[in-house]
């Protein structure tokens, strides 16, 4: 292999939904020597994208794959209020009108949808889902890439950025244990964060991130954040932020993927080790609030949780991948848990005497709440009352992190002397932390990748024609 002598017009490294949207909006815009590095092998390429299923998408009234209408409003208050208000609003506001034209932009390059859902807590009017999920989305767009003449380098790892005074001369490689060196006229970095780094999340969160899982890939190991801050770029973001959910505590240490979630957190109560509740289960819908638990759960004495429910609650959630651990009493319950029975018993008396009388209605933030806990539930609440019992194990499960680098509406990176760099451009979770500080609405994530993976493609295909 020997990439020295060859100039590509546009190379992007990674080859998830952000760097698949890049190479095919590079050549859109001109750009024909086209290049893709991909650190993993070709059955597992697509990184996270692989494990998604949707993309949040403004629109101002019905469209074939979203009823009714999502406004731009009411978009960025779902953003702002998941996030506590640690959002950049222009940034947020930015990315939320360019997702009107994404769901046409992606059929036009292969991507199928699912008719919109019905009976998913609205979700079909916010949310565009992939018909076979985010498999099937990158293999549309490897399909599309291929078809254009784009080049993939499977197990090919970018290790080095060789820039000089902003400007980036090449990418060093290395590929079956040689290295090489990639040229190009300009560069996306689309290739993620750091999730999979056991090490770096045990430094940014201590010794709680040994028990944390990794949702997604494990080739997303942060080489070219800390590469972007060697070479003087600025970096964005808290490295202990990032969209961390509860998922099944039985779920792989990698690639679990979307079927892990447990989604009935809203509709029971949820007690740690040690019998305690810890948070308003029904704070808000699931899809809103799901990302907030993984934190939550990382908090917890052995970051671990247990979701509770009984017989009442069955068929009104999506089940993880994993049956649920089931008893006919309580006490059965909390002895196959592992739990403190007198402890947890007491927990749940104290939660059944605060309830009060309501309608229940899982599809809207209905009045059923408790009075007089410590920590109120605001929705959703009912006795836990009715055998048979019903629990799922709790674990932080990491989707992806906030910490990157920053860039501008353009995609072009951020030097940390003031300065941008003069053909470095970034998409997907690698910028995600320009927009997203903490907390996340579901789809959010696709919704970035997607916009910048447009513009830094675009970007990087103009500078190369023009240059």
């Amino acid at each position: 292999m020997n990439q020295s002598t060859k100039i590509y017009d546009v190379l992007v490294i990674g080859a998830g939904n952000a760097a698949l949207c890049s190479a095919i909006s590079a050549y859109e815009h001109g750009a024909r020597n086209i290049a893709i590095l991909e650190s993993a092998p070709k059955e597992w390429r697509g990184g996270n994208s692989s494990h998604t299923r949707n993309i949040r998408s403004m629109h101002d009234e019905p469209t074939d794959v979203l009823t009714d209408k999502y406004s731009e409003d009411e978009f960025f208050d779902d953003v702002y209020r998941v996030t506590k208000g640690q959002t950049n609003e222009e940034m947020a506001r930015f990315v939320i009108r360019s997702t009107v034209t994404c769901t046409k932009w992606m059929k036009e390059h292969g991507v199928r949808f699912q008719p919109s859902l019905g009976g998913t807590l609205q979700l079909g009017r916010t949310n565009a889902f992939f018909l076979g999920g985010g498999k099937a989305l990158v293999n549309a767009y490897f399909k599309e890439i291929e078809k254009l003449g784009v080049e993939i380098f499977y197990e090919t790892e970018a290790i080095r950025l060789n820039v000089v005074d902003g400007y980036c001369e090449s990418v060093s490689i290395q590929k079956d244990g040689q290295e090489d060196k990639f040229k190009a006229k300009a560069y996306v970095i689309a290739s993620g964060g750091f999730e999979s780094n056991r090490e770096w999340l045990e430094e940014a969160w201590g010794p709680a991130a040994r028990n944390f899982l990794i949702r997604g890939t494990r080739f997303n190991q942060g080489r070219m954040i800390k590469e972007l801050e060697r070479v003087g770029a600025q970096l964005i973001g808290d490295p202990t932020q990032g969209h961390a959910v509860a998922i099944d505590a039985r779920s792989p240490l990698y690639d679990g993927g979307i079927v892990t979630r447990v989604d009935c957190v809203s509709l029971g109560i949820v007690l740690n080790k040690n019998g305690d509740r810890f948070y308003d289960e029904g704070e808000d819908f699931w899809p809103k609030r799901y990302a907030i638990w993984g934190r939550l759960v990382a908090k917890q004495p052995d970051q671990v949780a247990y979701s509770i429910i009984d017989q009442k609650i069955i068929g009104k959630f999506m089940p993880s991948v994993f049956p649920s651990i089931k008893a006919e009493t309580l006490p059965q319950l909390f002895v196959t848990l592992g739990l403190p029975v007198d402890k947890a018993m007491d927990t749940v008396h104290k939660y059944n005497e605060a309830v009060r009388p309501g309608t229940f209605n899982n599809t809207i933030l209905d009045d059923c709440r408790t009075e007089g806990l410590e920590i109120n539930k605001t929705h959703w609440a009912q006795k836990l009352d009715t055998g048979p019992y019903y629990a799922y194990p709790l674990a932080t499960g990491i989707t992806f992190t906030y910490m990157g680098v920053k860039v501008n509406k353009d995609a072009q990176v951020h030097m940390a002397d003031g300065s941008l760099a003069k053909n470095l451009f970034a998409a997907g979770e690698i910028m995600a932390g320009n927009i997203l500080s903490q907390g996340y609405v579901a789809g959010f994530g696709m919704a970035i990748g997607t916009v910048f993976g447009r513009i830094a493609g675009k970007g990087a295909a103009q500078y190369a024609v023009n240059n």
